[in-house]
């Protein structure tokens, strides 16, 4: 049986290789798993041999404000996983970038490791509390902001654990880019990424791909 928030005709999708280490990524808004399959991205493991278990998870979105999706992905996917797997990568495309960090924030000792593909900053009235604030050093959320999902992102990326392993990039046109480069910012220089295109596949595709190629996971057969 499915678990509850999940639609009955769409469905995690799997790559299953007998790797130690598993990456979920987050589907961005109007989108399934199956579009990240259909854009190649598990062959894009596979053909480059890596030791790495893949799954695009089926989330709700039109429920995603209310915080149910994840709640119900974490009981019905990552648990068991990380339960399974020796290390857990989070990752996502846009809405999904940040619904990754949405997770880590609360789970920070769940996730090994961070695959931000154009992550969605968050609303403009969150950019602008923090602006007025005179930015993300200066800001404090008060009660209510503790609440929302958004906020507690840019709290989180105060001071991420500086251990964990990012990818975070975006394209150079994406619209935007000035509130994905304030992420970026967040992380280590070498974690960021600035890649030619806009908010589209050819730009995420672009970041995927070098993504990958960055040594995070080994090849199959071979130690981490």
């Amino acid at each position: 049986m499915s678990p509850p928030g999940h639609r009955p005709s769409h469905a995690d999708i799997w790559l299953r290789q007998g790797a130690d280490t598993l990456l979920v990524l987050l589907p961005g808004a109007l989108m399934r798993p199956s579009d990240i399959e259909a854009a190649g991205w598990f062959e894009d493991v596979r053909r480059r041999g890596l030791a790495l278990d893949l799954c695009a998870a089926d989330m709700d979105m039109d429920r995603i404000i209310g915080g149910a999706p994840l709640a119900e992905l974490q009981q019905a996917l990552l648990a068991p996983a990380r339960a399974h797997y020796r290390r857990l990568w989070l990752g996502g495309i846009s809405l999904g970038g940040l619904m990754s960090m949405v997770h880590t924030s609360a789970h920070a000792d769940q996730v090994d490791g961070l695959c931000l593909i154009a992550p969605y900053p968050g609303s403009r009235l969150v950019a602008n509390t923090i602006r007025r604030a005179g930015g993300l050093a200066h800001w404090q959320p008060d009660a209510a902001q503790q609440q929302d999902p958004e906020y507690r992102v840019w709290h989180w990326l105060r001071s991420p654990p500086p251990e964990l392993p990012v990818f975070v990039g975006h394209g150079r046109d994406d619209r935007f880019a000035d509130g994905m480069a304030a992420v970026a910012a967040c992380f280590p220089p070498a974690s960021r990424h600035l890649v030619d295109g806009d908010h589209d596949w050819p730009a995420w595709q672009r970041l995927w791909q070098r993504f990958l190629d960055q040594g995070h996971f080994s090849a199959r057969g071979l130690p981490p």
